[in-house]
């Protein structure tokens, strides 16, 4: 989505008990003899290198951890991070292709800060490979992301707790929202105002934004003053990850307040490649550094937070998965879950796309003289066109009559994308980002080998069911509809994406084979559940089962994807894991209002 543009706070893994460890070893070689010394010189060492927490990943979960987790003196914690700070120097200016929110496809589109993942072949997709890009960077994906701040449905989290993740329903998770959030707004029964994150609506006020707001309202869909709040269906304004003109990844409200801690330690460029055991319990990490292997251990636990790929790849790395793949690769098996890897779910979305009759799109905006200016803007007092992503409007619409709640969602942007933004732009055009929110097609991930450095076979397994495409040809006719109201008579030119040719059933189904992508939402393949569902990974507290002293903490926990962007979502899980871990009751809040449709006899 290329718009406008196409430090080391580290500790040595090693706590200071030192002097400690050689005082006990000197008495020990006075008293049990040289065998026992060096016994306990290794043990000592051991415990010098060691912290109750280490946190793997300190991506959009791993920094909130990183944060909660220190406030208590007490607890010392180290978290590991395989790519860069996302500072130089200590200027986000400097990296200003990750702070500017324009700037945001650089990234996307760039392996320095990017695992840069691709799937299998797509057998329903005409065989397409789908690019994955998943952040590798201090803020994980919270600094690749295009910034849209949505929660998902009440819902959602309701049937996450009938599906076995007990003490997850939404009265228990609205509060931890609330605790992350400072809305810029202010706080009221559904925001938050004195948390890290800070979150914006849009400033620029666009007149194609206000066209498609419009345009929904006439074509009868309610107008929601916050789809985060009490009504998430209709079409409004969308809330932002962006504070003062700048990103504001969880880097950003998590990690530098934390990080003069000394309590906190935090080493970059470091690929956690092993979880150490000593049977079934959890002891440690192994990791390479500067092309050195080395371990560390936990006293207390070791939390995984490396996203819905990194994690399931790394238990399966250390041992915990599914037994006879482990076993094909010669990896020894800790603990059998079959679980691991399985239950991916994603959101595939597709751009409608038409041509703007007036010239008031971003297209201009993206020629050279006007990048640099609007660059220097930027640079000069964070401020212009490079301080918003500008996806500010959008909605949450049913698909059908019957359909309880939206399972259908609206990105709008004044602009034209094609290939993830690695292609520029080639006209005036606006767009619509849209596509199913619970897709019944499920996939898996696997080992490609026993080598951490291999990237895992990822089989999404998109538009595998007769629903999913069904849904998808809604989604395209439903914004047909929308774009050919009056709102847009002023500025709207000739259909570019799918293109009038394309009308039917069969020749809409065949362009989403050919056009639709990933939103970048890859989740729950290290599912919530009761331990006796034979393919749940963690219980209700985050443990992972079957083990002990082991967590994972991130969106691969999610029981099941929820209707909007992940970001929120995956902050509220490390909020409310973090007062989990430390041993406090949840925060709950009983009988908080949920719009519900007057009728479900008709679609809206």
């Amino acid at each position: 989505m290329l718009y406008l543009m196409k430090g080391l706070k580290c500790h040595s893994p090693a706590m200071h008990k030192v002097a400690g460890s050689l005082f006990k070893a000197h008495t020990l070689k006075n008293t049990l003899g040289i065998h026992e010394q060096q016994f306990q010189i290794s043990l000592s060492s051991e415990k010098a290198n060691s912290y109750n927490y280490i946190i793997v990943g300190a991506g959009s979960a791993g920094c909130v951890l990183a944060n909660r987790l220190t406030e208590d003196p007490q607890s010392t914690v180290l978290l590991l991070e395989a790519g860069p700070r996302d500072t130089l120097l200590g200027s986000k200016r400097l990296m200003w292709k990750i702070h500017m929110p324009a700037a945001l496809t650089y990234n996307l589109c760039d392996e320095k800060y990017n695992w840069y993942y691709h799937t299998t072949a797509q057998r329903h997709m005409d065989r397409r490979v789908m690019y994955w890009p998943r952040g590798r960077v201090w803020g994980g994906s919270s600094s690749l992301n295009a910034m849209v701040y949505i929660r998902g449905h009440a819902e959602d989290y309701n049937r996450w707790g009938r599906l076995g993740a007990a003490g997850w329903d939404y009265e228990h998770c609205l509060p931890y929202f609330k605790k992350a959030q400072t809305h810029e707004l202010g706080p009221d029964r559904y925001r938050g105002g004195n948390g890290p994150l800070h979150v914006s609506r849009g400033k620029t006020n666009h007149p194609l934004h206000r066209a498609f707001l419009e345009a929904a309202q006439q074509a009868g869909y309610p107008f929601t003053d916050d789809m985060n709040g009490y009504q998430q269906e209709g079409f409004g304004w969308m809330d932002m990850t962006i504070h003062r003109g700048q990103r504001w990844s969880t880097a950003s409200a998590y990690l530098r307040p934390a990080i003069s801690r000394p309590n906190f330690s935090v080493a970059e460029k470091t690929l956690v490649t092993k979880i150490l055991f000593q049977g079934t319990k959890c002891i440690g990490v192994e990791y390479v550094k500067n092309g050195q292997k080395k371990k560390v251990f936990a006293n207390k636990e070791v939390i995984l937070s490396g996203g819905a790929i990194n994690s399931p790849q790394l238990l399966m790395l250390s041992g915990i998965g599914n037994a006879d793949d482990l076993k094909k690769l010669g990896i020894p098996v800790v603990c059998h879950l079959p679980g691991v890897g399985q239950n991916l779910q994603d959101h595939l979305e597709v751009y409608v796309q038409q041509k703007c009759t007036k010239p008031i799109t971003l297209y201009s905006a993206q020629k050279p003289l006007n990048m640099v200016r609007i660059g220097l803007e930027w640079l000069w007092k964070f401020t212009g066109e490079g301080a918003t992503a500008h996806l500010e409007s959008g909605g949450f619409i049913r698909s059908e009559p019957g359909v309880p709640y939206p399972d259908i969602q609206f990105h709008f942007l004044p602009s034209q994308v094609i290939d993830h933004g690695r292609v520029a732009s080639t006209m005036e055009a606006y767009q619509v980002h849209v596509g199913p929110m619970r897709s019944t097609s499920v996939g898996w991930l696997k080992l490609k080998s026993s080598d951490p450095n291999d990237q895992p076979i990822i089989e999404p397994n998109y538009l595998s069911t007769e629903r999913d495409i069904w849904e998808f040809r809604q989604c395209v006719k439903l914004t047909r509809e929308i774009f050919a109201q009056k709102a847009f008579e002023k500025f709207r030119g000739p259909e570019i994406q799918p293109g009038n040719h394309v009308q039917s059933d069969k020749e809409i189904d065949a362009f989403i084979r050919q056009k639709a992508d990933s939103a970048y939402h890859p989740s729950c393949t290290c599912k919530m559940g009761q331990p006796s569902d034979s393919t749940a990974v963690v219980d209700p507290q985050t443990k992972v089962i079957g083990v002990e002293n082991l967590r994972v903490v991130d969106a691969s926990i999610m029981p099941s994807i929820i209707t909007g962007n992940l970001n929120a979502p995956t902050i509220m899980i490390a909020e409310k894991a973090a007062d989990i871990i430390k041993g406090l009751p949840s925060l709950q809040e009983k009988n908080v209002p949920v719009y519900k449709p007057k009728t479900l006899e008709t679609q809206r």
